[in-house]
């Protein structure tokens, strides 16, 4: 038989679906009480009694255990508690943001990179340092080092290094973690900078036309 493109939708479908009351289909399922109480394991049809007689449901709460659990509650107040927690969850989670830099990196454009840099990590976001080396550039490593660590210097008041910055073959590279909210200072932002919104990409790659011009130019040699 031929297996038909597109996998088990309906298994997709369903893989977020809440049993509760008369679709708890195991023969048998651990319960907790109302009161957070282990009433120990019973068939479903029993549990679903003591919930009933309590005004409430009976919820299978964790269905890939041996026997499944299930809890004695209000389903609607368990289903809104578990949106809200998936609300917060995707509002706290950490975007990593990446700026990269080069070791003959113009004033100008290090100190915008800088800048954006800061506005990530105030905004608590973890960010990913990278310096790039082409070519003879890889005779400096200890220029490209220094430059790097002096971003981490300038990024201090918002970020710190999770480790020291290591050389990966052509690369530099050393992850910045955000300060605790209530120790970020900005250095080179103002708050009024802070609502300006930047593009919301998975990595920010701040390279300006000049640099790559050059790096054409290195390619050629």
């Amino acid at each position: 038989m031929v297996k038909k493109p597109g996998g088990n939708k309906r298994y997709q479908q369903n893989r977020n679906y809440i049993r509760k009351n008369d679709k708890i289909r195991a023969r048998e399922v651990r319960v907790i009480g109302s009161d957070g109480e282990m009433l120990g394991v019973m068939p479903p049809e029993e549990a679903l009694k003591v919930a009933k007689s309590e005004g409430l449901d009976l919820v299978e709460v964790a269905a890939s255990a041996r026997p499944p659990v299930c809890r004695i509650l209000e389903f609607g107040k368990y289903k809104y508690e578990l949106s809200k927690n998936k609300r917060n969850k995707e509002k706290t989670s950490k975007r990593i943001k990446e700026a990269k830099f080069r070791p003959r990196i113009e004033e100008h454009d290090y100190m915008t990179k800088v800048r954006r840099s800061e506005k990530f990590l105030h905004q608590g976001n973890k960010l990913k340092i990278t310096l790039m080396f082409r070519g003879r550039e890889m005779e400096h490593i200890n220029l490209g080092m220094d430059l790097v660590k002096q971003a981490i210097k300038d990024l201090s008041g918002v970020g710190k290094a999770d480790d020291q910055p290591k050389l990966n073959g052509r690369f530099i590279i050393v992850t910045l973690s955000p300060l605790p909210k209530n120790q970020r200072s900005l250095r080179f932002n103002s708050l009024e900078d802070l609502e300006t919104e930047e593009p919301d990409d998975a990595s920010e790659e701040l390279d300006d036309s000049s640099e790559k011009e050059e790096e054409d130019q290195e390619e050629e040699k």
